[in-house]
């Protein structure tokens, strides 16, 4: 009889814990639906509360009520602005916890973190190759496509990536501001003069901690800091090469793409890489700035220097 009972309370308990389980699973559900229940009417975008939502609509309505007080540029959200103003600022209230770098948004914060990590998120629907930023995925999948959205507003030359473009509109607009009393040579920005005239000076204020080998800038210094550790956190995204320098990087892109972003003002030659430039125009200036120790010949280009100092060892030897 006792025995008969304790099934029964048991079964009971049982039928109770599953009706339990039920209604804690209906309110995860509820919890889950409610979480995104504000969609926007638009593109279908869904947001967790009514205002997220109302703030998105701006963006489909083009209103922006929030203008910056330095250079008067619009914004539809005030969160925008607020990241905005920091480019005048110069505030990065943001630190990688691995290496200290400085960020002003949280989202930069975030796609560097994965430098360290090797995180990887986005993957290619094509070729299912993985990238740790969106944008890197967004550019890779223009390979498949051959499309290039961004062209240019003189010459209708066409680019896959804006900052191919941005690269290749300056050589029309050259937009240099910045110039150096010693050599003449011109910059976009005060600070990248401010550093360059560290060369002249010949400063030298950052050291590196495993040969003392001294830099002037400290750009420099963690570029050659790779060749003690072979890091190389720069890959391509087409043949997976790897690179130490972001710009390397860069001018390697292109021998898949084919764009040729740096044009002759003489002659209109394209070029993908802006050294390549440089060294076309010496044909038209008769310019030879490599000179020999030994003889003084001199020459337009570096290589040819190195290769013509290679009869002298040999005479020596």
């Amino acid at each position: 009889m006792m025995e008969a009972s304790q099934k029964a309370n048991k079964k009971h308990v049982n039928k109770l814990s599953v009706k339990a389980f039920d209604c804690n699973k209906n309110v995860q559900i509820s919890d889950h639906t409610d979480n995104k229940s504000f969609a926007c009417d638009i593109c279908g975008k869904i947001f967790s509360n009514k205002s997220h939502l109302d703030r998105h609509y701006l963006a489909h309505k083009n209103e922006k009520p929030y203008s910056c007080e330095v250079c008067n540029k619009l914004f539809s959200q005030k969160c925008n602005l607020n990241v905005h103003y920091r480019t005048h600022t110069n505030e990065k209230p943001y630190s990688c916890d691995v290496c200290y770098k400085k960020f002003s948004q949280t989202s930069d914060l975030k796609r560097h973190f994965r430098t360290h990590t090797n995180e990887k998120p986005y993957s290619c629907d094509v070729c299912s190759k993985v990238f740790s930023q969106k944008g890197h995925l967004n550019d890779h999948v223009r390979i498949h496509t051959n499309e290039k959205p961004y062209s240019c507003d003189v010459c209708n030359k066409e680019f896959s990536q804006s900052s191919n473009l941005n690269q290749h509109y300056r050589t029309h607009i050259n937009a240099k501001t910045y110039s150096c009393l010693v050599c003449g040579k011109e910059f976009t920005q005060q600070s990248v003069l401010n550093r360059h005239c560290l060369i002249h000076t010949n400063q030298k204020p950052y050291s590196c901690d495993i040969c003392k080998k001294k830099f002037s800038q400290r750009s420099s210094l963690n570029v050659h800091y790779r060749g003690h550790t072979n890091e190389k956190p720069y890959s391509c995204d087409v043949c997976n090469k790897e690179f130490s320098r972001k710009d390397n990087l860069i001018d390697h892109c292109r021998t898949h793409t084919s764009e040729t972003p740096y044009s002759c003002d003489i002659c209109n030659k394209m070029f993908s890489r802006k050294n390549q430039l440089y060294e076309h125009c010496r044909t038209h200036t008769n310019e030879k700035p490599f000179s020999c120790d030994v003889c003084t010949k001199e020459f337009s280009r570096k290589s040819y220097l190195q290769k013509h100092v290679l009869i002298h060892k040999k005479e020596n030897h």
